[in-house]
């Protein structure tokens, strides 16, 4: 088959045409022409179809060949061949340097064959190399706008024999905070920004890794500001067609924010792993301290006859056990989190037991002050714990934030916010609120910090000596409260927090035991605690005020008890966390066998409130209890049965 050609002949001469197309066909091809005279025939022909050469005349009526050939330029890079009958020499060089592929006169036609075989050849080479061309300038273009657009890494190309940066994205000026110029003048202030501890570990890594394709490190760098910046930097080679290494090419990606996040989760594994160790020691330290509180109370209520010192003696020993269940629960406080239970507080009593606290343990440099409202003023509802753990957190930044010692001041007094004052706090409401003033004349702090400080795990501190979560848990128990915060601070001026917590109406706090308590009347009760201090200082306690009562260590050992029972028995108080059988399947079975009977539920973790609720405990009880809070609870139970 012959291949198939598309002449666009520029001729007035439709002879002269003939001629040509003869030879073409001559040559073996297969035609498909149209002839031109002017301008605008020519322009249609183009717009109409695709053509593969363009054969003309150099000299028309009302066109030329230097015409024609400007005009095909403008649009297209086809071959084109000037055949023409008489010009000078002079005139075909300057039509071949205007672009003309080749001159031909009409007396030698022999040579047009061989001229369009070799121009379409070249045509082909040079649509080849244009489409080549056109490639990487999209390539590059591509490259480009994702180097320059993408933010949060910096693309690199750098010389391996030259030691020269041939390439760096813009994102290193933001990243670093250095010019891209600082880089290409010389490749070792790349090394000059990292971490003095980390250079010769990424230099050594970089000349030995990054031809063979395994650089990738991370490591830190140190912005002129003075901030620290992670990287997480990795490296490919390119090779020549010997397979050579001859460049790298890398990205460099900020993983600052990454660390921060891996850090954060380490620190909760911590604390997670923390709370698990501390609900285990909380819940044989509270089993300790039930049976010494419960006997403490209960003796110095049979105690009568005792002279002062002893009740004194008993007094000390059941406050002691009551601060010993205080300092576990802040510690489980902290590890896992509770709501507490609310009572009515007196705050200037909690704030006076801190300032004793920090006056036997702050710095002798440091000078306490106070300012204390009358106690009746200032009650809030609250757990005092909690609000014990507020005011130490604040007092300890405020320590620390004068280790050249400073006057340290706290105040307490009642204020009314208004209307105004609420429009300024978005957290306030209007109403009677108790305002705690924590002051200090420290180092202050800077705005930028100011606007973070309540973050989880923002801590200007060293490493090592501050977890973060101070002011965050500060805020989250004042908001639990109802309450809000307010800080003025100024570098070299120190820092003012208060805290604004909602007042309630003074109540009467002195703990009084009635004459006779919650008395009795001889209710079998049945007891289940494998900790037998706990169970012999609850049968102790309940016998002293005229109930009976079974007991037992054992899940097995207390179903079989109530099985020969179950009629006589009013109530069941269990432990929890039992072996061999937990208080949860023991309250199941119970159940089944009486879905009426009246279960109080006890355990050193206030976390098992929930799921022993949801096994079908009537009440629950953390442990160490008090006297009044166990007699209560039962009689509670009690007067729910009848």
């Amino acid at each position: 088959m012959n291949p198939h050609l598309r002449v666009l002949v520029v001729e007035d001469s439709e002879d002269d045409m003939l001629l040509i197309l003869r030879e073409l066909q001559r040559g073996g091809y297969s035609l498909e022409y149209v002839r031109v005279e002017t301008p605008g025939e020519m322009q249609a022909a183009l717009d109409r179809q695709s053509w593969d050469v363009v054969i003309a005349d150099y000299t028309l009526p009302e066109f030329s060949a230097p015409a024609a050939l400007k005009l095909l330029q403008q649009q297209q890079d086809l071959p084109f061949i000037i055949v023409s009958g008489t010009i000078s020499e002079e005139i075909a060089v300057a039509a071949l340097k205007l672009g003309a592929h080749d001159f031909i006169t009409k007396g030698n036609l022999a040579r047009l064959v061989p001229a369009v075989e070799r121009e379409l050849r070249e045509a082909q080479e040079r649509q080849k190399r244009h489409q080549a061309e056109r490639a990487l300038r999209e390539s590059e273009e591509r490259f480009r706008q994702l180097a320059e657009n993408v933010i949060e890494s910096v693309f690199w190309i750098t010389d391996l024999e030259a030691n020269r940066v041939l390439y760096v994205s813009p994102a290193y000026e933001q990243i670093w905070g250095r010019s891209c110029e600082s880089l290409y003048a010389s490749s070792q202030n790349w090394l000059e920004t990292m971490h003095p501890e980390d250079q010769q570990r990424i230099q050594a890594s970089y000349l030995e890794r990054a031809s063979a394709g395994r650089y990738d490190e991370e490591y830190r760098i140190l912005r002129p500001d003075g901030t620290v910046r992670w990287i997480r930097d990795r490296g490919f080679p390119i090779s020549d067609a010997s397979g050579k290494v001859y460049r790298v090419v890398g990205i460099a990606t900020d993983i600052t924010e990454k660390k921060h996040l891996e850090t954060q989760f380490y620190r909760a594994q911590r604390l997670e792993s923390l709370g698990t160790l501390a609900s285990g020691i909380a819940h044989d330290l509270n089993n300790v301290l039930t049976p010494i509180l419960t006997l403490s109370q209960l003796l110095r209520i049979q105690g009568t006859k005792l002279d002062q010192r002893s009740q004194e003696m008993l007094q000390i020993l059941e406050d002691s056990a009551k601060r010993g269940a205080t300092m576990i629960k802040q510690i489980l406080t902290f590890t896992r989190g509770t709501d507490g239970e609310r009572t009515p507080v007196q705050v200037v009593f909690v704030v006076q037991e801190v300032i004793d606290v920090i006056c036997q343990t702050f710095p002798k440099s440091i000078e306490i002050r106070q300012h204390l409202c009358d106690r009746s003023q200032a009650v809030i509802s609250a757990d005092s714990t909690y609000l014990h753990q507020v005011l130490m957190n604040l007092c300890v930044n405020a320590r620390d934030a004068m280790p050249d010692g400073g006057v340290l001041s706290l105040s307490v007094e009642p204020c009314f916010v208004d209307r105004a004052f609420t429009e300024l706090n978005l957290d306030a409401q209007v109403g009677n609120y108790i305002v705690i003033t924590i002051a200090d004349t420290g180092t202050g702090i800077s705005l930028d910090v100011r606007d973070r400080i309540f973050d989880p795990f923002f801590t200007t501190k060293p490493l090592g000596q501050g977890t973060g979560l101070g002011l965050a848990t500060v805020l989250g128990i004042v908001k639990n409260y109802g309450g809000f915060l307010q800080v003025f601070s100024e570098v070299g001026q120190g820092t003012q927090v208060r805290v604004y917590l909602p007042a309630i109406e003074a109540v009467s706090s002195r703990t009084q035991f009635p004459e006779d308590p919650f008395q009795g009347h001889g209710e079998l009760i049945l007891i289940v605690d494998d900790d037998l201090a706990v169970q012999r200082a609850t049968q102790s306690l309940l016998e002293k005020y005229d109930y009976t009562v079974l007991s037992t260590d054992s899940g097995v050992a207390a179903i079989e008890l109530f099985a020969q029972h179950q009629h006589e028995i009013r109530s069941v108080i269990l432990d929890i966390m039992m072996p061999d059988m937990d208080g949860i399947a023991l309250i199941q079975h119970l159940k089944q066998m009486n879905p009426k009977v009246k279960i109080l539920a006890m355990s050193g973790l206030s976390s098992n409130r929930e799921s022993a609720l949801t096994a079908g405990a009537s009440a629950f009880l953390p442990k160490p209890y008090t006297l009044d809070h166990l007699l209560q609870n039962l009689q509670s139970l009690m007067k729910g049965m009848q």
